[in-house]
Parts: structure tokens; C-alpha cells; sequence
């Protein structure tokens, strides 16, 4: 029988439900806080340690007290899983959050499994969570799940023929990679692909490579950071009039910030949390997405994005998981978080099983679009 669904009000309350003890309990972090990928780790950093000491303040976890050490990796990987041996090592701790991008969550990943420790990602890879590895989990969407809503898009628009153009970094590989394996099923060709490095600043010769060939009806470009705000700047300058997709990866307020004008009609999939405030009153998951976002904003002064919703889900999933488990065993949280059943997410509802470490499934995205500057949803 599957569990009834939590209310978003009643997981508040149990998350933060007040105990009284003077015992810690270690759990670790690593984000991108600053360098390239800061967009991503800054709002999760601050998520993060907003939400601990909110559940410490409510007296902890069963009568715990969370200990957070979070490390800052800057976006390298390299650092990542130093860091994720610190973690283990010398920080012992019981479970770790964190890997902004994919390419540091794939660098920590192989430490966390061989430590036996519980650890669940920010980051959108597939190959996180496929195949399924016993300790590793994540709430994010995945670039395949991207590929797929957007070629759902796509084929109600009877989009047939587009362009790929890409950057070099870990996300933007798997997802071009994924886009080719699924651009099938939907009836979709790519009929051209273009890249760029990690440091230039004006795509326009491949933009322009793009528009001289025949029939292309749009171009979809999976990446993260700057790189979207770029390509969609120079696709306006070029004077396309066919859509342009981007990935769930820039469904920040930052990429709104530095594509200005440009941004506008741009489509991409991404949670609900980016237009909490257009949903009717009757949407079961608004109440959880306001209470997030008033709390993120009122703290920070910075508008919500989806990254920091990633953060909160994938905290708010290990508290519950600790809880359900009476222990801090990794081995017994561990089990816990694979149970989890109707989770309720600003990903959406997760309901997570042996083969399934994602808990979520494509009815979860949505298509949105920019309209005057801010995120609304897609016709």
C-alpha cells in the first residue's frame, strides 16, 4: 500500500520539531560557493546552513544537534573529492551533501560508496543515479529528463529538425549525450552540433554556422553558468526567429540578470519553484515552494532560483530519513532514504525505491519561458 501523502505543514513540523539535548551530529557539505559555478553553490551554501541552524534552533534531530562542516571546492573537482576525503577521514562524518555540478558530484561519489556513507547530490547528471549505486542518491531533475521535456516541447510545436550547440563541462557532455540517445523517440533529427571553450565569450561564428543550414526549426543549448546568457545575447544579435531551449541549468535569476533583453522567450523545463507565485491556491505543493521561498528571500535578499530549492530538498530529505530511522547509523539512514515514499519537494513529490534513486518523474518539470523579465510558464 502506498503511504498517504505528507502535507507540507505537518513536514515542517516534524522536521523541526523541538527536542532538548546537548549532542551533535556531523553531517558534510561540499558546493561550488565561489568560481565559475558559484551561481549554483552560493544559494546552496545559504540554504543549507539557513535550514540547519533553523532545525538546530527547534532542538536538533530526535534530541541531536546537527554539526555541519561544508567545504567550498570553487567548482574544481579535483577539490571535490579532496574534500570528500576529508569528509570522511578526518571530519567522520555520518552523511554528506552537496556537488554543485555533475562533474564534482562524479568526483565525490566514488569516496562516499567506498566509505559506506549515505550521500545525496545536487547536481543534475543522470549517471549520479544510473546505474543506481547503493549509497548515493539525488532530488534534481536529470539532463535526460531535461532532453526529454523539452523534446515533449517540441513535438507539439512539430519542432522535427534542430541544432545542438555546447559547452566542454560535465553537464553540458551528458546532456548533449542524452539529447542524441532520446532525440529519436520523439521524431526529432540533429541536424548540427557546434561547441565552444570555457572561456569564450561570443558564440557568434557557431550561431552563424548554425543559421546557414537548411530547415533547422530550433537550437537547444545544454549548459550552466554564463555560457546561456552568451549564446542566447548572440542569438538575438543574429536576428533568429526559431525558439531557443535551454537547459533546467539556467533557470536562475542570474542568467536573467546577464542575458537582460535577450532572455526573453527563451524556453526551459524546471520545477515549480520558479513560479510558485502564479500557482492556484489549490496546487498541493505551493504551500511548501512559498515557505521556501519567503524564507530564502527574506534571509538573502536575493531572489529564489532552483538551485537552493535543491539544497533544501536534499537537507530536508536526510532529516526526514534520520528521523524515520531512529538512528544516525548511515547503514540504517541509508535504507531510510531509499524507503522514502511521497516526499514532499520543491522538485516535486519523491517517492524513492531500490532501482529508483531520483524519486521523481517527468510530470514534475514544467516549460517555462521569460516574459517581460521574469519566469512564467510556457504556452
Amino acid at each position: 500500500m502506498r503511504a498517504s501523502l505528507i502535507r507540507p505543514s505537518v513536514l515542517l513540523a516534524l522536521l523541526f520539531a523541538p527536542f532538548v539535548s546537548s549532542a551533535e551530529i556531523k553531517i558534510g557539505a561540499v558546493v561550488s560557493a565561489t568560481g565559475p559555478a558559484s551561481f549554483l553553490g552560493e544559494p546552496q551554501r545559504q540554504t543549507v546552513e539557513m535550514y540547519v541552524k533553523r532545525i538546530n534552533d527547534a532542538g536538533g534531530i530526535r534530541g541531536e544537534k546537527l554539526k555541519l562542516v561544508m567545504y567550498d571546492d570553487g567548482g574544481d573537482a579535483n577539490a571535490s573529492r579532496t574534500y570528500a576525503s576529508r569528509l570522511v577521514e578526518e571530519d567522520k562524518v555520518s552523511a554528506v551533501l552537496g556537488g554543485s555540478g555533475t562533474g564534482n558530484s562524479l568526483a565525490m561519489m566514488p569516496v562516499f560508496e567506498s566509505a559506506e556513507i549515505p550521500y545525496i547530490s545536487f547536481s543534475g547528471g543522470v549517471q549520479i543515479i544510473d546505474p543506481v549505486r547503493k549509497w548515493t542518491f539525488k532530488p534534481p531533475h536529470t539532463d535526460l529528463m531535461a532532453c526529454q521535456k523539452i523534446f515533449e516541447h517540441m513535438k507539439k510545436k512539430a519542432i522535427t529538425r534542430i541544432a545542438v550547440i555546447a559547452g566542454q563541462g560535465g553537464f553540458a557532455k551528458s546532456m548533449v549525450t542524452q539529447c542524441k540517445v532520446s532525440a529519436g523517440q520523439y521524431g526529432i533529427t540533429i541536424a548540427a552540433e557546434e561547441s565552444y571553450g570555457p572561456r569564450d565569450s561570443d558564440m557568434t561564428p557557431q550561431l552563424s554556422r548554425i543559421k546557414s543550414v537548411n530547415g533547422i526549426q530550433a537550437i537547444v543549448n545544454p549548459d550552466i553558468g554564463q555560457s546561456p546568457a552568451i549564446v542566447s545575447r548572440n542569438f538575438k544579435q543574429l536576428g533568429f526567429t526559431i525558439p531557443l531551449y535551454l537547459s533546467h541549468a539556467a533557470a536562475t535569476q542570474g542568467f536573467l540578470q546577464l542575458a537582460g533583453p535577450a532572455a526573453e522567450g527563451v524556453l526551459l523545463p524546471a520545477p515549480l519553484l520558479l513560479v510558485v507565485d502564479d500557482l492556484d491556491d489549490s496546487d498541493k505543493q505551493k504551500s511548501l515552494l512559498k515557505d521556501y521561498k519567503t524564507t530564502f528571500e527574506k534571509a538573502t535578499g536575493k531572489s529564489v532560483d532552483a538551485f537552493g530549492g535543491y539544497a533544501y530538498d536534499g537537507l530536508t530529505l536526510l532529516v526526514d530519513a534520520m528521523k524515520r530511522a531512529g538512528s544516525f547509523d548511515p547503514a540504517k539512514v541509508r535504507t531510510a532514504i531509499e524507503s522514502t515514499k511521497n516526499f514532499p519537494a520543491t522538485v516535486g513529490t519523491i517517492s524513492m525505491s531500490s532501482t529508483d534513486h531520483l524519486g521523481i518523474d517527468l510530470s514534475s518539470f514544467r516549460m517555462l519561458t521569460v516574459k517581460s523579465g521574469k519566469w512564467v510558464t510556457a504556452p
